[in-house]
């Protein structure tokens, strides 16, 4: 089975309360309404990973828990992996190659730049991610451990002003 990774950078965050670390930065009111309404566009498309696995920053792991909910997973199932935030490219290969192989589909939610960085190393040639946006990469192996420059393949980018809906 080819392995699939989903990968979605947090909903959009608030930067009212300057007091606040990064890491314990909220979602704003469009980030809660973004968050969910991506989550139903993979739905409609019948696509729910086997696994969630998110950075432990608040706006990150917020917008995992939109997903699992419409996702209809266990908040408690979410994976917490403190090397996804401020992440570089490096960091996120190694945390990629070390996924249970049980797992085809995983949903991996984090922060920019590591993640566009991530995508285009992978292959996958976009710009720049947006707040709450999805790529979906698939790879032509059965082991996470392979998965290194050059190897995926786009199958969705999407993000909430695409306007899919």
């Amino acid at each position: 089975m080819m392995k699939q990774l989903i990968i979605v950078r947090h909903a959009k965050s608030d930067w009212g309360n300057l007091d606040l670390k990064d890491f314990d930065r909220p979602l704003n009111k469009r980030g809660k309404t973004n968050a969910p309404e991506m989550a139903h566009r993979l739905v409609k498309k019948n696509i729910k990973p086997q696994l969630i696995v998110s950075s432990p920053a608040l706006r990150a792991i917020t917008t995992a828990k939109f997903f699992a909910d419409t996702w209809q997973m266990p908040l408690a199932e979410i994976q917490e992996e403190s090397n996804i935030y401020e992440a570089n490219v490096n960091t996120l290969l190694k945390v990629i190659n070390k996924f249970d192989n049980r797992f085809d589909q995983i949903a991996m939610f984090g922060h920019n730049p590591g993640l566009t960085d991530l995508v285009n190393y992978l292959d996958g040639h976009i710009y720049e991610m947006p707040t709450c946006g999805v790529v979906i990469l698939e790879f032509p192996f059965d082991d996470w451990t392979m998965i290194s420059e050059g190897t995926a393949k786009v199958l969705l980018f999407d993000y909430p002003k695409n306007g899919d809906d």
